[in-house]
């Protein structure tokens, strides 16, 4: 089933009914920066989440687990904070995150069970609570039904911009806003890529249709952008519903809005996604790279994941080299049993590669379309009918100095 998604202009979590947000500054980035973000559901919400698959997993993700399964269907409210990411901290900083909780409470009058906590940042370094305790009450005060893009800057570390997206669907014919906001430039790859991601939707939903939903969304996304192969130890995707436009529920994967909200969760993800890659650190080039003919959706993203992760490739790009030879060689190593023989390259509609071989290749075209800041490259495996679109950036000296220097 295929439903109308309308794109909203600009975009806010804010423009979803029932949330309330803020951004403040309370210390922990230097020269008044906004730093803490505070998001509030005035009703109890519904919440379901992904999070990273590294072995060392940040306090705050530990926390978001063990909350979400202990109850996710009174989510009250989130804190976010950059300039700090709390993880390898050990059992102390889990301490932390669960206080960010409780001060979150008291200042909300809410239970502190019902709080979710995100961080990002330097990894290693304790929270300065006392800057926490203080954005916390700034924010309390801050807060308001339309502050949604402080609460989306407040959220950004080497970002050069906030991400924000939102669209709206129709439910039973009931008017569903679904808008999210998330941070990530650099330490992006899955699963999930380096980022923290916030979508929220007033639509009614069950915790376990929710929960798929979420999951679906990150597969056709957040999974499916690199900038830099590394993953992070604190990546974060929530997904909070709260019910207030008052559709028939959701209660499982076969109520009928349940296509519709997927869609609009996943259209929503996949534009957070994007301006993720695309805004990578020192990035010059927005790379799309689209592999069809696969055996199976899973072959062509690995496919696809080893031709964008490629430091060759990449740099290629940020050269404006057609040195396709790098494509070939990144779909060769990716460890899919591809037939070199049915293989077709396109540099956007520039044929490359036809049946593994050179395809008379036009070389001032392709310098024309390396100028292009947005390329697409297109695989054909000839294998199958499986298809997936993964999106990155170019590898530049910018990315070098970036993260020479993260910490000073």
């Amino acid at each position: 089933m295929c439903v109308e998604v309308e794109r909203l202009p600009e975009p806010s979590i804010s423009l979803v009914k029932g949330f309330l947000a803020a951004g403040v500054h309370c210390g922990l980035k230097k020269g008044g920066a906004l730093d803490l973000a505070l998001v509030v559901s005035e009703r109890p919400a519904t919440g379901a989440g992904v999070f990273t698959t590294n072995r060392f997993q940040a306090a705050p993700v530990l926390y978001d687990r063990e909350a979400l399964q202990a109850d996710p269907r009174g989510v009250r409210a989130v804190v976010i904070n950059s300039g700090c990411a709390n993880a390898c901290t050990g059992p102390e900083g889990v301490e932390d995150a669960r206080e960010t909780a409780r001060l979150a409470g008291k200042a909300l009058q809410v239970s502190p069970n019902r709080v979710l906590v995100m961080s990002t940042g330097v990894i290693g370094q304790r929270l300065p609570m006392e800057k926490i305790a203080r954005g916390i009450e700034l924010g309390a005060a801050a807060l308001a039904a339309s502050d949604g893009h402080a609460a989306a800057r407040a959220i950004m570390t080497t970002d050069t911009h906030p991400k924000e997206a939102a669209v709206r669907i129709k439910l039973g014919g009931r008017e569903v806003t679904v808008a999210g906001m998330a941070k990530g430039a650099g330490m992006i790859s899955p699963n999930m890529a380096t980022l923290l991601a916030l979508i929220l939707t007033d639509a009614r939903v069950e915790p376990v249709p929710l929960d798929a939903m979420v999951r679906a969304a990150a597969e056709r996304s957040f999974n499916c952008i690199t900038v830099d192969g590394d993953m992070s130890t604190n990546d974060t995707f929530l997904v909070l519903a709260n019910g207030l436009a008052d559709n028939e529920p959701i209660t499982d994967c076969a109520s009928p809005g349940y296509s519709a909200l997927e869609q609009a969760i996943v259209s929503v993800a996949q534009e957070l996604a994007r301006a993720i890659a695309f805004d990578g650190e020192g990035a010059t080039k927005h790379l799309t790279i689209v592999v069809r003919g696969a055996r199976t959706r899973e072959e062509a993203r690995q496919v696809a994941m080893a031709v964008a992760k490629s430091p060759l490739v990449k740099t290629a790009f940020y050269g404006q080299d057609a040195n396709w030879g790098r494509i070939l060689c990144a779909v060769g190593y990716s460890g899919v049993p591809i037939r070199p023989e049915k293989v077709d390259l396109w540099l956007e509609d520039l044929q490359l590669v036809r049946s593994g071989r050179p395809y008379d290749v036009d070389e001032e075209r392709a310098a024309r379309i390396l100028e292009q800041v947005d390329i697409t490259v297109q695989l054909d495996l000839g294998m199958g009918d499986a298809e997936v679109t993964v999106w990155t950036c170019d590898l530049s000296h910018e990315y070098v100095s970036i993260n020479a220097h993260y910490r000073t």
